[in-house]
C-alpha cells in the first residue's frame, strides 16, 4: 500500500508493482524509468553505497531491494576516474541492476560529489525504481524462501517472469579485450574478468601490481610465464554458463605453479 506521504512526494509519478513469482505483490510509486522488467529478486543490507551496489556487475539481471529505509539522500556522483583510470564512485561504467525497490526515496539530495538525483540516474539508464514499498516484508519473504524471480510492472502491467540466470551473464559484463593498469608495477597479476569490480582492481594496483584484465574465456595458460599470479573475479549468474573458464582453471590447478586467488563466484568454481 502506498502511503499518503509517498503520494504527496511523488504525485506526478506512475504506480509501480513488485510481484514475486511466489505470489506476493507490493505496490509503490515509480521514480525511475517507467518500464517493465523481470529479474531475480535479492536484497542488500548496506547502509550506504547505493551507487556502488547498483553498478556492481555481480547484480546484473537482479532486482535489488534495499533494507536501509531512506535511499537517495546524497544523490549520484559523476563518472570521475582516479589516477589509475578507474571509476572512483562506481564499480563499473553503468547501472547493472535490472531494477531497484526502496522504502523511502529522498526527492531532495545533498552531497558535494552529486551531479544528479537517483531517480534521474535511473531514468537515464532506463532502470525502473519503486518507492513506498514495505521492504522489510519483502526481505522477510526472501530470507525465508531464498531469492526468487520478480517483476516490476508499471500501472498494472501483467507480470512476466524470465530467469536471467538462463543466459551467460558473465559474457555480458566481461571485458571483450585485454586491458592493463599500472604497467610499471612490480609484479604482474592476470585478472580473469567475470564481472570484476573497480575497487578490486584498485586494491591490486595500489599495492604495486601491474594488472592485466582478461576476458572471462581467455586462455591465460598460453601466457602463463608472463605473469606472477592469477586472480579470478566476482561475477553474476552461474559458473556453469562459463565452460571455457572452468576448463582453463581445471588445467591451471594441475599445471600452474603460481598463486591462484578466487573471490565471490570464483570461490565456488
Amino acid at each position: 500500500m502506498v502511503s499518503l506521504r509517498q503520494q504527496k512526494k511523488l504525485n506526478n509519478n506512475n504506480i509501480a508493482t513488485l510481484t514475486l513469482k511466489s505470489g506476493q505483490s507490493f505496490t509503490g510509486v515509480s521514480f525511475g524509468a517507467d518500464t517493465n522488467v523481470s529479474g531475480e529478486a535479492v536484497f542488500t543490507t548496506s547502509l550506504v553505497g547505493y551507487p556502488e551496489s547498483m553498478t556492481d556487475p555481480s547484480y546484473t539481471g537482479q532486482i535489488l531491494v534495499f533494507t536501509q529505509p531512506l535511499i537517495g539522500n546524497y544523490g549520484v556522483p559523476g563518472p570521475v576516474k582516479d589516477e589509475y583510470g578507474l571509476f572512483k564512485y562506481f564499480e563499473s561504467e553503468k547501472i547493472q541492476v535490472a531494477g531497484i525497490v526502496v522504502n523511502d526515496y529522498a526527492t531532495r539530495y545533498s552531497h558535494w560529489t552529486a551531479v544528479e538525483s537517483l531517480g534521474e540516474w535511473c531514468k537515464r539508464f532506463n532502470i525502473p525504481a519503486i518507492s513506498g514499498v514495505d521492504t522489510r516484508a519483502v526481505v522477510h519473504i526472501l530470507r525465508e524462501q531464498g531469492s526468487t524471480l520478480g517483476h516490476i510492472g508499471i500501472n498494472g502491467a501483467k507480470p512476466v517472469f524470465a530467469d536471467p540466470n538462463a543466459d551467460n551473464l558473465v559474457a555480458k559484463v566481461s571485458t571483450p579485450v585485454p586491458v592493463e593498469y599500472n604497467r610499471g608495477g612490480d609484479i604482474k597479476i592476470a585478472v580473469i574478468d567475470c564481472g570484476v569490480k573497480q575497487n578490486i582492481l584498485r586494491c591490486l594496483v595500489k599495492r604495486g601490481a601491474h594488472v592485466m584484465v582478461l576476458p572471462y574465456n581467455y586462455d591465460f595458460l598460453k601466457d602463463a610465464d608472463a605473469f606472477d599470479g592469477l586472480f579470478i573475479s566476482n561475477g553474476p549468474g552461474s559458473p556453469t554458463t562459463c565452460p571455457e573458464t572452468i576448463a582453463h582453471l581445471r588445467k591451471a590447478i594441475d599445471t600452474f605453479n603460481k598463486p591462484i586467488f578466487g573471490i565471490c563466484m570464483a570461490a565456488i568454481w
